[in-house]
């Protein structure tokens, strides 16, 4: 047959590529006469094409092109050896550009199955065709990383030990076994093929490949190391590595290739050999081998040496990995991982924790760590079910998916008659106001509709609540249950002791702490200090101090100038309050420094106007007070009884002028840390291991020495259990566990005293549990300067360098991990140098917020409101576990007149129920708190039109007992009150208990709330965001999509949120989440949502941390903004009100036009929740893996696939570069 040849210069390139590809399906059909010849001709002009036109190859993949499919069946059909290698050859060019998408075209189009069986074909000729075995492999290479079955495929196809024994037999030919390696590594990604592999001798064969230093054959020398590494990833292979000594070989092999390498150009195969000591430490065996060939000393001078090369990173790297995880698991310090505090409780659960907690015997080690005990004792039998058979794509299994559970139901859950019990709570209802003392005296007539933004009039609750209903026998504006304020809380008591044996006659900050140092003293502050100090903690200066704001400026007009604050005269003892708390005791202010202060004049009007940032709040008089706060304190109660008082409770916080920007990660500094941790066991002799603080071993001493800190967290909220001195200047601390419970470390809150100036001091807290924190993001720990405080600035700053939290070597029990093995604890690390010798500092995680405080804080309020235009009332809700009483505040606007329609107006007001700090350790919740509450007791025109509209229930502290004791997440019951919900316990969990009551209540007399919301912190994101409920949302996160096209749902719940996103700058609309958690079934917000039947039922989150967008994008968020955040959320719902009226317009379109938002929404919900530190959160969106755990460690709370120091680059704001530069550091 004549051969169809075409003009190459009168036909495009496309047309003669098309024509080629359709004379070879004819063949293929074997419509043409000379098959073999002429396949050959053609395959041969096409590979002509494709490796010199581009255009060509992209013609073959195009979509739509059947070029591929042409080719493979070509190949599947022919048995002609030519065309057989030009098909090889044009397929390996198509693939050798364009990424991974044609590899993907030629997988899909059943490339790898065509491939293999050539390849079992090719293997019975004897001898193979190595040129063909060549192009096979190399293909194979290049397309088995996008088949994710193709270790199935192989082994179903009986190719898996082809390339084993082709490497075998061919040793020294370079050129054929380096593709089959690279194979090889392939398959060894399914564990099964690395165990078949690694029985065959495939780990002994890699052995004789790879070796000493040598400038010959590196390319074959990476590939060996490349696929020992993910051979020995199998922990068969692994053992059998440790079996036969491979573990020191690889290390002499990394030491030689690390000296002779000394231009650096061969860091490859330096990572390489790294790699491969990476995955056989991952087992016991490994590690315990590591440790006996003096690795970490080996690594250690290595990386060390690596330091001044920037490019040499990734050898770094991978030895801080490997020396982290090989480094022996250390125990915990302490006797046990309870709490250091006991409390019985009435009520023993029948199950969960906390019933565990009570259930283990006496004599068990509850801190030992059993997770590598039967690491390696039975024989392991890899699982023979691949991975990569399973589904990859990521589903949530704890969003809900029945409709029928998430469905509404409103339901009491309790009788009436039980219900009625509330009534007390609500007077409002009832009240007639013929006693009180109002606005308007004369009788109005109340004509709805002439205000169009006055108060929403809504349906009565029901006869009862009429106006002939019988008066309340509790009047509001004249409350006889409050306490009211005398002249003694203008005085500061004189019984503020600190420990007592000699008087102090010094009046120098050098000579008290001196003393201190040596021996006990008793010390009191005259009345001259005890004005001034109170003076300056609520007052601002004008010459340095012109920032603080006219909300904290004191009222009374003084003007005295301060000369000097010493305690030159010795006090006499003063007899004690008799409180019920401190059982005769005495409250102190533990060890004060006072200390000269210059003159200052000071002006009540140094507040400049640009820093009022807190709307109209700023008319409200001081709600500091630090008589008054003493007061609080003695009526405050705490299981280890607390006698002292921390001073900045006591002086109070004013904000900083300044701006806190999120701190800049430096660069390597985690790597550093780790470094020196290594260093601990390298030269153990340079630790001082000296225990100076131990709230398990009441007789340990205060150091004496001067150059020792003195640490102290025995007040209300501190929690610090143990500090160890490790070396000069950097100290252990481990934090105390929630009462009755062994977990949930987190916050801390203690006092340091006895520092130098100009000396950078580092404390690692070493039991933290969450697996990542925005201290990995440029979050910093607050510091309290006592000797700042005496100078005028009284209040918490950002501090600290050198800031990371990672993984360290304190392992954790099962006990304490919820039944997980293997689990470790973090490490927070911050540097502080301190700026006054000898001062008196408290750190905390994060602003702290006594309930002494909100005491403190409610009573001024009360004090202060003007009776005749707000009606303020405080009740008692109930008393918690501990005999703390926990406070209901009721808001509105007192009614115009006694009138009858105004009465019935202010009856009819829909409610707005608030609560906040379920959870101790998130204080910021308490700060917005404090924001709300000051912006409705104000006197703008809009917080009154808002008492107007609203009549605001509000639990302000939810969790008394866990804020008093300094718990991180649980109330005395060691349980997390916000998991409560569902079914309460009267005995075990009051607050939530009466706090559901309250809301069953309103429900059962139809006056549902518009709103509730409870306020949350957030450790893990930025910016200040909220989580709502909904049917549709939730279902749209599922794979039952259909039944969600059929919901009709009311957008209402998205309306607040989106109206907060337009007016507070600290709030992000694409950080809220409407999807409704398995986990989260017993939380305040879904209980409300789902049983009340709140539409608009939320949580509010605030970050710890800071912002990443708006006004405050990368500032670290302050109790400024915090309570501007409360103020804002006020003016939200005013907002909210105006649009929601009949009598207003409609709500706008924007806001209305939520489908098209939700379809392209952010808001997802990205992970189950994890069993340490449940919380009120998604995923954290900001991972990177921060772990230095073995495989069989996988830490649950991060995602398994997230490679060593590669992040998921889902840090907003943050390139590719910056990534890497986070990562690395």
């Amino acid at each position: 047959m004549n051969k169809v040849r075409t003009s190459e210069k009168s036909v495009s390139t496309s047309s003669r590529t098309m024509s080629l590809l359709s004379q070879l399906e004819k063949i293929n059909l074997g419509s043409v006469l000379g098959e073999a010849d002429n396949a050959r001709y053609v395959t041969s002009k096409i590979l002509h094409l494709v490796q010199s036109q581009e255009k060509t190859r992209k013609e073959m993949t195009s979509k739509g092109s059947t070029g591929i499919e042409v080719i493979l069946s070509t190949l599947e059909n022919t048995k002609d050896p030519q065309t057989i290698l030009n098909i090889l050859n044009i397929l390996i060019e198509v693939i050798s550009v364009g990424g991974g998408r044609r590899a993907n075209i030629l997988v899909t189009k059943g490339g790898t199955q065509i491939l293999l069986q050539l390849l079992l074909t090719a293997s019975k000729d004897s001898p193979p065709n190595e040129e063909l075995m060549v192009l096979l492999h190399t293909l194979l290479a290049k397309i088995g990383p996008k088949d994710k079955k193709i270790g199935m495929k192989a082994r179903i196809n009986g190719a898996l030990n082809i390339s084993l024994n082709l490497v075998k037999q061919n040793l020294q030919n370079h050129r054929l076994i380096l593709p089959c390696l690279q194979v090889l590594r392939v398959y060894s990604t399914s564990s099964v093929n690395a165990v078949s592999l690694g029985k065959n001798g495939v780990v002994e064969l890699m052995f004789k490949i790879i070796g000493p230093f040598s400038k010959k054959n590196t390319s074959l020398m990476k590939v060996a190391l490349d696929t020992l590494a993910a051979l020995l990833k199998s922990k068969t292979n692994a053992r059998r590595a440790v079996d036969r000594g491979y573990v020191q070989v690889l290390l002499t092999i990394y030491v030689d290739w690390h000296r002779h390498d000394s231009r650096h150009r061969y860091m490859l195969i330096r990572k390489g050999v790294l790699q491969c000591i990476k995955s056989v430490t991952n087992i016991k065996l490994g590690r315990k081998a590591f440790i006996d060939a003096n690795g970490m000393k080996i690594l250690y001078n290595t990386s060390q040496e690596c330091l001044a090369v920037r490019t040499l990173d990734p050898l770094v790297n991978t030895s801080s990995l490997i020396m982290r995880k090989c480094f022996p698991k250390n125990r915990l310090p302490l006797p046990t991982i309870k709490s250091a505090f006991h409390f019985q409780l009435p009520v023993i659960p029948a199950s969960g924790p906390v019933a565990q907690l009570y259930n283990l015997p006496p004599d068990v080690d509850d801190v030992v760590d059993e997770s590598d005990d039967n690491d390696d004792a039975e024989t392991e039998s890899e699982m023979e079910t691949e991975n990569d058979d399973k589904d990859r794509h990521f589903k949530n299994d704890d969003i809900e998916t029945d409709i029928n559970k998430l469905k509404p139901r409103q339901e009491l859950g309790r009788p009436l008659e039980e219900l009625k019990m509330y009534e007390q709570f609500f007077p409002e209802l009832s009240e007639n106001f013929q006693e009180c003392d109002l606005v308007s005296k004369e009788p109005k007539p109340y004509i709805p509709g002439t205000n169009l933004s006055g108060p929403i009039v809504v349906p009565t609750a029901g006869e009862e609540y009429s106006a002939e209903t019988k008066p309340s026998t509790k009047g509001v504006a004249l409350k006889e249950s409050s306490p009211v304020l005398t002249e003694e809380y203008s005085r500061r008591p004189a019984f503020l002791e600190l420990p007592k044996k000699d008087s102090i006659k010094e009046s120098s900050l050098h000579q008290l702490n001196d003393q201190r140092n040596l021996s006990p003293s008793c010390q009191c502050l005259s009345q001259e200090i005890v004005k001034g100090l109170d003076r300056m903690s609520l007052q601002s200066s004008a010459k340095n101090d012109q920032y603080y704001s006219t909300a904290c400026v004191i009222t009374k007009e003084r003007k005295t100038s301060l000369t000097t604050l010493a305690c030159s005269n010795p006090c006499e003892h003063v007899s004690p309050c008799g409180s019920s708390l401190f059982e005769g005791s005495s409250v102190h202010l533990g060890k004060l420094c006072c200390t000269g202060v210059d003159s200052e004049e000071e002006d009540s009007r140094s507040s400049s106007s640009g820093e009022q940032v807190m709307l109209e709040v700023s008319d409200i008089s001081p709600v500091h007070d630090c008589d008054l706060y003493i007061e609080m304190v003695k009526t405050t109660k705490s299981i280890p009884e607390y006698s002292e008082v921390a001073y900045p409770d006591y002086f109070g916080h004013i904000p900083p002028p300044f701006k806190e920007p999120i701190l800049e990660r430096l660069y390597g500094v985690q790597r550093t840390k780790i470094s020196q941790d290594i260093e601990r066991l390298i030269h153990q002799n340079d630790i001082i291991d000296r225990v100076v603080y131990d709230l398990d071993n009441l007789s340990c001493l205060v150091p004496e020495e001067v150059d020792v800190l003195k640490f102290n967290s025995k007040f209300e909220s501190g929690n610090l259990r143990k500090v160890i001195q490790i070396r000069k200047n950097e100290y252990d601390l481990i934090l105390n566990s929630d009462i009755n419970s062994n977990h949930y470390h987190q916050w801390f809150y203690f006092e340091v005293s006895g520092m130098k100036t100009g000396i950078g001091y580092r404390f690692n807290i070493i039991n933290c549990e969450k697996s990542n924190s925005q201290f990995n993001y440029g979050m910093q720990p607050l510091m309290y300067s006592v000797q700042e405080a005496l100078n005028s600035r009284p209040c918490w700053t950002r501090v600290g360098t050198d800031i990371c939290y990672y993984k360290n070597h304190f392992s954790r029990s099962s006990i304490a991990a919820g039944g997980q093995k293997g689990k470790s604890y973090y490490t927070i690390t911050f540097t502080v140098t301190f700026q006054h010798k000898d001062d008196v500092c408290y750190f905390a995680y994060h602003y702290p917020y006594t309930y002494s405080t909100l005491k403190m804080h409610l009573q001024k309020l009360e004090s202060m409101h003007n009776p005749q235009q707000i009606y303020f009332r405080q009740d008692v809700l109930c008393e918690t576990l501990a005999g703390n009483s926990c406070p209901l505040v009721t808001i509105t606007a007192m009614p115009e007149s006694n009138y009858y329609e105004h009465i019935c107006q202010f009856r009819n007001r829909p409610y707005v129920f608030l609560s906040a700090r379920v959870h101790p350790g998130e204080t910021n919740a308490s700060w917005v708190m404090k924001g709300t509450l000051e912006y409705l007791m104000s006197n703008s025109p809009s917080a009154q039109c808002l008492r107007e509209s609203y009549i605001f229930k509000i639990i302000p502290m939810l969790n008394p007992d866990g804020v008093i004791n300094g718990n991180h997440r649980c109330s005395l019951s060691g349980e997390d009150l916000n998991r409560q919900w569902q079914n309460p316990n009267p005995d075990l969990h009051p607050t939530i208990y009466h706090a559901k009551g309250l809301l069953q209540y309103l429900a059962a007399i139809k006056r549902l709330p518009l709103v509730y919301c409870d306020y949350h912190g957030h450790s893990r994101k930025k910016n200040v965001f909220m989580y709502g409920c909904s049917i549709k949302e939730t279902m749209w996160h599922t794979n039952v999509n259909a039944a969600a096209c059929d919901l009709t749902e009311d957008p209402c719940y998205r309306v607040l949120p989106k109206i907060l996103s337009q007016t507070a700058p600290a709030f992000c609309m694409g950080s809220c989440s409407f999807v409704v958690e398995k986990s989260k079934e017993s939380t305040a917000r879904v209980v409300v949502w789902r049983e009340i039947g709140v539409q608009r039922s939320y949580t509010m989150e605030s970050t710890l941390c800071g912002c990443d967008q708006g006004k405050y994008k990368g500032l670290q968020i302050g109790t400024r903004e915090l309570e501007e955040m409360g103020a804002k959320f006020c003016v939200g719902l005013l907002r909210l009100k105006r649009m929601s009226s009949p009598l207003e317009y409609s709500l706008p379109s924007s806001l209305l036009d939520i489908e098209n938002e939700l379809m392209e929404s952010s808001c997802k919900v990205t992970s189950p929740t994890t069993y340490v530190l449940d919380e009120d959160e998604p995923r954290f969106l900001e991972e990177v893996d921060y772990s230095a755990e073995s495989n069989d460690d996988q830490d649950i709370e991060l995602a398994d696939n997230v490679g060593d120091y590669e992040a998921t680059n889902q840090e907003d704001g943050l390139s590719d570069s910056d990534s890497t530069r986070i990562l690395l550091s």
